[in-house]
């Protein structure tokens, strides 16, 4: 079996769903965002759609559940959903659990957080402690001082701590898996030189190789990251000779389509020029025929009520990224308009012999979606 990545329609929040080529499973984010009480809420029901996504693949449990940062648009609904080791009212009959949790290191040491937030911080804390269950990305000095407070050392943990320019152990492209996590972001040095937390600057960004038919395909999980942080990644791939480690076919989008990701100072009129090193990842790293897909609203059409909010999705960073897609003849896909506006449904793409490719039939828990196919690779 091939490996497919699912993206899921969810507004401005976040979660994507790896099937890896044995089924295992690695889910990124969990935003259970959809109100039941409101019959026009277009968006997914999350806790639906991942216990059919688990039966398709014959699994009760994740391998993996990676969050990439703390806000609500990534973490809602995580603790009614999974059966979590901290917390026995949780542990339910039924409930999936999480094998490996991975999190940034600010997610451990972070203070002040409620609800959801909360309880991931919680569940990666009791595991960390534990010794078992959990990667923790990057080591801050924040992340030593807590260690220091219950006892423990970098050095007993360390099977624990994944630092940016890693793979994540576990996972290799010569085995049933064929695949391989390269992490670039969080960077320790960048928190330690903030001195505080900084959710979307210190969240996961890594990059999936997928092998399949003896040829390799590459997927870039943007999180929330603005473009001065992007650049660091690219200038720090580039100092250690990595630029193969930011190809990609695929990319799931930074920041729900903000214009911030590719030049936080300067949205644009029409369309959004990014800075150098934004550029250089977006044009020269993505292969002919690749793929975007937008976690995000619609996009806002020009003079629209919509386009004049704040917040993303931004137009006119649709706009550059569409005439990217073009150029390279791929495809940009918005979760909250597949197929259509009225009536979004969750789409994937499957990683084949011959790159990557938008799977023409979508089954989701609530009925069928069919799509073109474009393949990158």
């Amino acid at each position: 079996m091939s490996s497919k990545i699912t993206f899921y329609p969810l507004g401005n929040a976040d979660t994507a769903l790896i099937r890896l080529a044995d089924s295992r499973l690695i889910l990124v984010d969990f935003a259970n965002m959809r109100d039941p009480s409101d019959k026009d809420d277009k968006r997914c029901d999350l806790p639906a759609e991942m216990r059919r996504a688990l039966a398709d693949a014959g699994k009760k449990d994740f391998t993996a559940v990676c969050f990439t940062h703390l806000d609500t648009d990534h973490v809602k609904g995580m603790k009614d959903f999974f059966w979590l080791e901290y917390l026995a009212s949780s542990q339910i009959a039924g409930r999936p659990k999480i094998e490996e949790l991975w999190v940034p290191a600010s997610a451990i040491t972070e203070t002040g957080v409620e609800d959801d937030a909360w309880a991931v911080r919680q569940e990666a804390r009791y595991r960390l402690k534990k010794g078992s269950g959990i990667k923790v990305f990057s080591r801050p000095e924040a992340l030593k001082a807590f260690l220091d407070e219950i006892g423990l050392t970098i050095e007993e943990r360390k099977s624990c701590i994944v630092d940016a320019g890693q793979t994540v152990p576990g996972f290799k492209l010569d085995r049933s898996e064929a695949a391989e996590f390269f992490v670039h972001c969080p960077f320790a040095w960048r928190t330690d030189d903030q001195g505080i937390e900084d959710r979307n600057q210190d969240s996961i960004v890594f990059q999936v190789t997928f092998r399949e038919g003896g040829q390799d395909t590459y997927a870039l999980f943007g999180s929330d990251v603005k473009s001065e942080t992007i650049s660091q990644i690219v200038a720090t791939s580039k100092r250690h000779g990595r630029e193969s480690r930011l190809l990609w076919d695929v990319l799931k989008l930074f920041h729900h389509c903000s214009y911030k990701s590719l030049d936080e100072s300067n949205k644009g009129e029409d369309e959004t020029i990014p800075i150098p090193d934004v550029k250089w990842l977006i044009e020269d790293r993505g292969r002919d025929g690749c793929i975007i897909a937008s976690p995000s609203k619609p996009i806002p059409k020009k003079g629209t009520e919509e386009d004049q909010n704040l917040q993303p999705p931004h137009r006119q960073a649709a706009t550059y990224y569409r005439r990217v897609i073009k150029e390279k003849d791929g495809e940009f896909r918005v979760t909250m308009e597949h197929p259509t506006q009225h009536a979004p449904k969750p789409f994937s793409v499957e990683i084949t012999r011959s790159g990557a490719r938008m799977v023409t039939a979508v089954a989701s828990a609530i009925g069928t979606a069919t799509s073109t196919t474009s393949r990158a690779g």
